[in-house]
């Protein structure tokens, strides 16, 4: 299945773009999604274990289950004050 992902701030500008689209095996998990990521665009490799991955309007863990549908958008954490 392909997953089209959504990149914002930090990660986009890793990536060069505002989407990765991601091709993986079913069943399929946000962490084997990360990890795709990391083989398909090594300079996000950096951000990946900070990175907050959304599925819908639900923050994911590298547990959840994606299908084909699936909506992922990936932001890195914000900090301010």
């Amino acid at each position: 299945m392909r997953i089209s992902v959504r990149l914002f701030a930090r990660a986009r500008d890793l990536a060069g773009a505002d989407r990765l689209d991601v091709q993986l095996s079913e069943p399929a998990t946000v962490g084997q999604l990360k990890e795709q990521m990391h083989e398909q665009c090594p300079p996000l490799g950096s951000l990946l274990p900070q990175l907050l991955v959304a599925v819908g309007t639900d923050y994911a863990t590298d547990e959840t289950p994606l299908d084909e549908t699936a909506d992922v958008a990936c932001f890195p954490p914000v900090s301010g004050g």
